[in-house]
């Protein structure tokens, strides 16, 4: 396994998602991949998560993501999980808004044509009580940025 495809794989969620592209988002995962949403949604299937995509895009201006890969875990061949922290910069707005941070977690699975999501999960990065974990996460996240 290569840790640098699977990164890859996040790298093309992350871009399709910035780039409001809901086919192309939908298109890193497998037929019956799952994801949930920051806010707790479920998306069964490459199908209901491209249309659900395609409904945000259209009635939402939405934000840029920014990720930094924490780990890419082998759990079994052709499986691996990936871990990463995200933050997010609004539409029309120049910094992160660090209420946004998240954890995400990929499970990617190898096929015949290459890898693809089997779950994405993306979990905000709340922090209750640690403050000065929050400012540290958005401070990493400010840096990190391209």
């Amino acid at each position: 396994m290569s840790d640098g495809e699977v990164e890859q794989l996040y790298r093309t969620i992350l871009d399709a998602w910035n780039a409001r592209d809901a086919d192309r988002y939908a298109a890193a995962f497998m037929d019956d991949g799952h994801a949930v949403g920051f806010d707790g949604s479920q998306l069964d299937g490459r199908d209901a998560i491209a249309s659900s995509l395609r409904s945000i895009f259209a009635h939402h201006q939405t934000g840029k993501y920014v990720g930094i890969v924490r780990q890419v875990q082998p759990l079994a061949s052709g499986v691996a999980m990936l871990r990463a922290v995200a933050g997010m910069i609004p539409h029309g707005e120049q910094d992160l808004k660090p209420e946004l941070n998240a954890i995400q977690t990929l499970v990617a699975v190898k096929g015949d044509d290459g890898w693809r999501a089997a779950m994405f999960q993306n979990t905000p990065a709340a922090f209750h009580g640690r403050p000065e974990d929050a400012k540290k996460l958005s401070d990493e996240l400010r840096a990190n940025r391209s």
